[in-house]
């Protein structure tokens, strides 16, 4: 699978992904997963917790985690 079938999401991550790789060439940090889970995590628990009217309780159940692990994200990324 090349990655660009499917959603909407995950055609616009393959295409950030193959645009960050071309743009750094030889000089990638070997830590992308790293990189790219917290890009991508930050804004994803924001605007969730945006939506769900900072309700932890409804964000942790619209995104699939305990309400624990939600709490120690949103301190992670300064967003508690």
């Amino acid at each position: 699978m090349d990655g660009t079938s499917g959603s909407p999401l995950r055609s616009a991550v393959s295409r950030a992904v193959a645009r960050y790789l071309t743009d750094m060439d030889d000089h990638a940090n070997g830590d992308l997963y790293a990189l790219l889970m917290a890009e991508v995590e930050a804004p994803m628990l924001a605007e969730v917790m945006r939506h769900c009217e900072g309700k932890q309780v409804r964000a942790a159940e619209v995104l699939g985690i305990n309400r624990a692990t939600l709490r120690k994200k949103l301190r992670q990324y300064g967003l508690a």
